[in-house]
């Protein structure tokens, strides 16, 4: 049997129709630049996640960017990060004008530990020339962060908020969704998210009405008015071909998230009783939505590459934590410095999770891992 990682084909086929009479209406109207396709899944998107705003992007990186921009950081002020989490979360804190100060994560939940940011807020590791200015959470995996406590300590300590919701597209705290919550959420529709485009695509979603008009404008040149530009700004627009399939796929989301929340209770039932394995946590009060189901083992390359022997596509989510990526030498952080994010990095393997996966399929997968670690597959 061939389990891949991620298969897009399928799902496309399941709204072929739809999204081809979409694009047909794109073209028709030849309004392939914000066109009202963009309005309209700007207004569909912010009601989906509970939010006033949104201002859709070009990728889910250009969000980072605008939100952290908006925040009105100071040069060389702190921001603080998950050290386990792709680079764009950091980058854009650079970029931003800032300067990323990385974070354990919690070994549950692997988003950031606030154990350890409330240590780091008391230490004096901050020897900054500007002080600390903003969270920066991001809900790995697809898992939120606890942000009840993370909206405490940045009320306490004079933080900003922004989220980093790129891989939790409806994934909700105590009831609400994700994005809402701090100053500005960010997603990605990436074409392998939980809600992907056909190409890049991201958003911003706020209740902040500072927030949403200073995103609009820097999206499109820091103008408002064609050829009035209140600031320098960049070409962050998303266009309207991406808009257009987005709003169909998010009529689906939801279904989608339910059919990924049966696959992981499958590979849960089936890979329970694994000693050798340990399987992805999901706490009390949280909705995690699947982007990805990550297990760890110290045996993870062997067991990839036996997978991939049997037809079985798998991802390492990721194998390097951001303290020890030569972008970012210049910190001085060493191996050791984040034990948790460390771990993770070497022994995560992130194994196929889609809506249209079957039981069929996960159960091959789960006896191939069984059968990796010599033990027999149960009836």
């Amino acid at each position: 049997m061939q389990v891949p990682f991620v298969d897009l084909r399928s799902q496309f086929q399941q709204i072929r129709k739809e999204v081809l009479s979409a694009v047909e209406a794109v073209c028709s109207n030849a309004a392939f630049v914000l066109g009202p396709d963009v309005e309209s899944f700007e207004k569909e998107f912010a009601s989906y996640c509970g939010t006033k705003f949104c201002v859709a992007l070009h990728s889910g990186t250009s969000s980072l960017h605008v939100a952290l921009k908006a925040l009105g950081l100071k040069k060389g002020a702190g921001v603080i990060v998950p050290a386990m989490t792709f680079i764009a979360t950091s980058a854009m804190v650079s970029l931003s004008g800032g300067i990323p100060i990385f974070v354990d994560i919690d070994p549950k939940s692997y988003c950031i530990d606030l154990d350890r940011v409330e240590e780091l807020l008391t230490s004096d590791r901050c020897t900054l020339t500007s002080p600390v200015g903003a969270i920066l959470p991001v809900h790995l995996y697809g898992q939120p962060a606890h942000m009840d406590r993370i909206l405490e300590i940045a009320k306490k300590y004079g933080l900003g908020v922004v989220e980093d919701c790129s891989q939790a597209h409806g994934s909700t705290w105590n009831g609400r969704k994700v994005g809402g919550f701090g100053r500005a959420g960010c997603f990605s529709f990436y074409p392998a998210k939980n809600l992907g485009a056909y190409g890049e695509g991201g958003a911003l979603v706020t209740n902040a009405e500072d927030i949403f008009d200073f995103a609009r404008s820097m999206r499109d040149h820091g103008s408002h008015q064609k050829y009035l530009h209140l600031f320098e700004g960049h070409n962050y627009r998303l266009d309207t071909l991406q808009a257009a399939i987005l709003r169909i796929k998010l009529r689906h989301l939801e279904n989608w998230t339910a059919q990924r929340r049966n696959v992981a209770a499958w590979y849960r039932a089936l890979l329970g009783n694994l000693e050798e394995v340990t399987l992805p946590a999901e706490e009390n009060g949280v909705k995690h939505v699947y982007h990805l189901f990550v297990i760890l083992t110290p045996r993870r390359d062997e067991l990839r590459s036996f997978l991939s022997e049997k037809g079985v596509g798998t991802g390492i989510h990721y194998p390097f934590p951001l303290h020890l990526q030569p972008a970012y030498q210049h910190l001085g952080l060493k191996e050791g410095s984040f034990p948790v994010a460390e771990r993770v990095a070497r022994e995560c393997l992130s194994l196929p999770i889609y809506p249209e996966l079957t039981r069929e399929q996960v159960g091959y997968v789960c006896e191939q891992i069984k059968a990796f670690f010599c033990q027999s597959f149960p009836k």
